[in-house]
C-alpha cells in the first residue's frame, strides 16, 4: 500500500511538471508570436545637419510642413536636453564625436585645424599625402574658398587615417562584412569622418562642380558617380537667385523687411548681398559654386547625390543592415554669414525640411520607414551675430553701450604690451617676448618650443605666465595651460571638464584660450564672417537627438544626455561591438523598443 501510494505520487508530479512546463512554452509561444523579436533594420540613416542649434527647429516650426522635421519631433524619440561635453565645437570635432561616440580627448580630432610639432605647420583634420583625389583639380581653391579652415591643407590627399578611435560605420563593416556603408556631404570632413575606414566618402569640390572622394576609397569612380556628375548638376541655377519661399511677413523676423533695419551685420561675400534676393550670377563665376553653398542649393545638390547612390548601391535590399550618413552643410554657412536669427536662417531650414521630407519618402517607397532607423543631430550649434544683439539691446535700452558682444581681434595676440608683459614675468630680455608665442589655431595658443629651451626656461612656468598675461585681454574669460590640463590640476568645475574633454597630447596646443559668452573671433585667415561657433557655451553645445522610423515608440525625453551616446546605442540596437572609444550610457528609450 505505501509503494503504491509513492509510485501514485511521482507519477503525480511528473505529470504535473510536465504540464507546467508545457504551459510555460504554450505561454513563450504566445508571447513570441505576439511580440516577435524586432529585425535589424535594413538601413541605419545618420543624418547630421551642421550648426543646427537645439532651439532652432522648434523656433522655427510653425511654417514647416508635414513629413520632414515634423516627421522627426513627431513620430521620433526626441531628445530635447542634448548638449557636447568638449570645449572646441567645430565641425571635424563634433562630426568624429557623434561617429565614434567619444570625445575628442579620445578620437584625436581637437579642432578643425591644429599645429603638429612633427611637420613644424599647421595641418587640416584629414588632410592625407598619402592619397589624391580621383579628379585631378577638385582639391581646395584658395580664391574660391568661403571655408578657411581647408586652406591649411597642404595637400589635396583625404582620409579618415588622423581619427584614433573606430567608427560606428567601422563595427558595422566589421559585423556585417557585406554591409554597405556610404557617407555624403558638401564638407569633405562631414563625409570622411563617417564613412571611418571601411566605408566610402563622397563630398562636393567647388573648384569641379562635382562629387568627388579620394583614392582611399576608390581606384575609379563607379559609373553612376560620373554620369551624375556629368549631368551639369549645378547648370540649373546659372543667372538664378535664392529668393525667399514665403511671403515677407510670415517669417519669424519681420522686422527685417523694415528698410530702417536693414542687417548691416551679416556678412557679404561675392556680391551675395545681405538681403534677400541672394544671386549666384553666372555658372562661369569663380564663386558660383560657392554661391550654391552658401544656400539652400548645397543641400538640394547633396540630397539628389544621396538619392542616386541609395538607388545605385542598392541600399536596404537585403536583411544585411546597410549604412548611409548625409550631412546637410548650409545650414552652418547660412549662419557664419547671416546669423541665426535671421530670415535665411529660417528660410534655410524651411528649405531643408522639403529636402528631408523629399529623402524620407523616397527612403519609404524604396526600403520602408519602418525597415530604416533614422538619426538626426548636430555636429554643434551657434552663437547670435554680435551686431543683432547689439541691435536689439538698442531697441530696447536707446543704448548699445552695456552690451558685452564684440569680435575678438587675433592683433591682441601681437600687441606689444603684450609681450612686455611677459617679458617682465620672465625675465627676458625686450623682443624675446613676442618670438615666444609661436601662433594661434583655434582655440589653442601654440609655443615656441625651441626658443623656451634655448632660454633654459621651464615650460610649465612660461605656459601659466603667457596665461596669465592672456587672461587680461579684453573678451578673453579663460586661458588654461596645458600642462594643468594634463595633470589634472584644473578646478573641478563643469567648465574645465569640458577643457580636459578637448585636450590630446599630441595635437592640442600649450594654452587653451576660451573667450567671454558672445564674444568669438570673426576672422579667419582674411576671410571676415558675422557668426562663428566653437566655444563651450550652451549656445554652442546645445543640439537636437533624435531617432526615428524603425518602429519606435514616439516620445519626448528631457534628461540630459550627449550626442557621444548616439554612436553606442546604435551599437547596442544591432547588437554590435561599440566604437573603440566610446564610453557613454545607452539611450534606453531606443534599445527597448516598446
Amino acid at each position: 500500500m505505501q509503494q503504491h501510494t509513492i509510485k501514485t505520487f511521482t507519477i503525480t508530479f511528473t505529470t504535473i511538471l510536465f504540464l507546467l512546463l508545457l504551459s510555460v512554452s504554450a505561454h513563450a509561444q504566445y508571447h513570441k508570436k505576439r511580440n516577435p523579436p524586432p529585425k535589424k533594420p535594413k538601413l541605419i540613416l545618420q543624418i547630421t545637419v551642421d550648426a543646427l542649434r537645439g532651439d532652432l527647429l522648434t523656433r522655427y516650426a510653425k511654417n514647416m510642413r508635414q513629413g520632414g522635421f515634423k516627421y522627426l519631433l513627431n513620430k521620433g524619440i526626441v531628445y530635447n536636453n542634448a548638449h557636447y561635453q568638449h570645449a572646441n565645437t567645430e565641425t571635424i570635432v563634433g562630426h568624429v564625436s557623434l561617429a565614434t561616440g567619444a570625445p575628442p580627448t579620445v578620437h584625436g580630432m581637437v579642432g578643425n585645424i591644429w599645429f603638429e610639432r612633427s611637420q613644424n605647420r599647421i595641418v587640416y583634420n584629414i588632410e592625407d599625402p598619402h592619397y589624391s583625389l580621383l579628379t585631378k583639380g577638385a582639391g581646395v581653391d584658395s580664391q574660391n574658398e568661403i571655408d578657411p579652415t581647408q586652406r591649411a591643407a597642404k595637400n589635396e590627399g583625404r582620409s579618415p587615417m588622423a581619427i584614433l578611435s573606430t567608427t560606428i560605420s567601422d563595427e558595422i563593416a566589421s559585423a556585417f562584412p557585406r554591409s554597405n556603408i556610404f557617407a555624403v556631404s558638401i564638407k569633405d570632413r562631414g563625409a570622411v569622418s563617417f564613412a571611418g575606414q571601411y566605408g566610402k566618402a563622397f563630398w562636393f569640390s567647388k573648384a569641379s562642380a562635382e562629387f568627388v572622394t579620394s583614392n582611399y576609397y576608390y581606384q575609379t569612380y563607379p559609373d553612376w558617380v560620373n554620369h551624375w556628375n556629368q549631368s551639369n548638376p549645378t547648370k540649373k541655377y546659372h543667372n538664378t537667385q535664392w529668393t525667399r519661399s514665403l511671403d515677407q511677413d510670415q517669417y519669424v523676423h519681420v522686422e527685417e523687411n523694415q528698410p530702417s533695419l536693414n542687417p548691416d551685420y551679416k556678412t557679404d561675400i561675392a556680391g551675395f548681398s545681405t538681403r534677400f534676393p541672394h544671386p549666384y550670377g553666372p555658372s562661369d563665376d569663380k564663386y558660383f559654386t560657392t554661391k550654391l553653398t552658401l544656400s539652400p542649393a548645397g543641400d538640394d545638390l547633396t540630397l539628389s547625390f544621396a538619392k542616386t547612390l541609395i538607388e545605385n548601391e542598392h541600399l536596404g535590399k537585403d536583411e544585411i543592415p546597410d549604412y548611409l550618413s548625409i550631412s546637410f552643410s548650409s545650414n552652418d554657412y547660412v549662419l557664419h554669414l547671416f546669423g541665426p536669427s535671421s530670415q535665411e536662417a529660417e528660410d534655410n531650414l524651411l528649405r531643408l525640411d522639403l529636402t528631408l521630407k523629399d529623402l524620407f519618402s523616397y527612403i519609404d517607397e524604396k526600403i520602408g520607414l519602418d525597415n530604416t532607423l533614422i538619426i538626426l543631430s548636430a555636429d554643434h550649434g551657434a552663437p547670435e551675430i554680435p551686431g543683432y544683439l547689439v541691435r536689439k539691446l538698442a531697441t530696447q535700452l536707446t543704448t548699445a553701450s552695456t552690451n558685452k558682444a564684440h569680435y575678438f581681434s587675433l592683433a591682441q595676440f601681437q600687441d606689444e604690451n603684450l609681450f612686455t608683459a611677459i617679458e617682465h614675468s620672465l625675465g627676458l630680455k625686450k623682443g624675446q617676448g613676442k618670438t615666444l608665442i609661436q601662433r594661434y589655431a583655434h582655440p589653442y595658443v601654440y609655443l615656441e618650443h625651441s626658443l623656451i629651451k634655448k632660454y633654459n626656461l621651464d615650460l610649465k612656468q612660461v605656459q601659466i605666465s603667457i596665461a596669465n598675461e592672456i587672461m587680461k585681454l579684453n573678451g578673453v574669460e579663460y586661458a588654461i595651460p596645458s600642462t594643468q590640463i594634463a595633470t589634472g590640476q584644473l578646478p573641478q568645475t563643469h567648465l574645465m571638464q569640458l577643457v580636459t574633454n578637448n585636450y590630446h597630447q599630441s595635437r592640442s596646443g600649450d594654452i587653451h584660450v576660451i573667450f567671454s559668452p558672445q564674444v568669438f573671433i570673426n576672422d579667419l585667415d582674411g576671410l571676415t564672417v558675422a557668426s562663428m561657433h566653437g566655444s563651450p557655451w550652451q549656445y554652442d553645445t546645445y543640439v537636437p537627438v533624435i531617432f526615428a522610423g524603425a518602429n519606435l515608440t514616439p516620445q519626448t525625453i528631457s534628461r540630459f544626455i550627449t550626442p557621444y551616446d548616439i554612436a553606442p546605442t546604435i551599437a547596442s540596437y544591432l547588437a554590435i561591438t561599440p566604437p573603440s572609444g566610446s564610453s557613454s550610457p545607452l539611450l534606453q528609450e531606443v534599445i527597448s523598443r516598446k
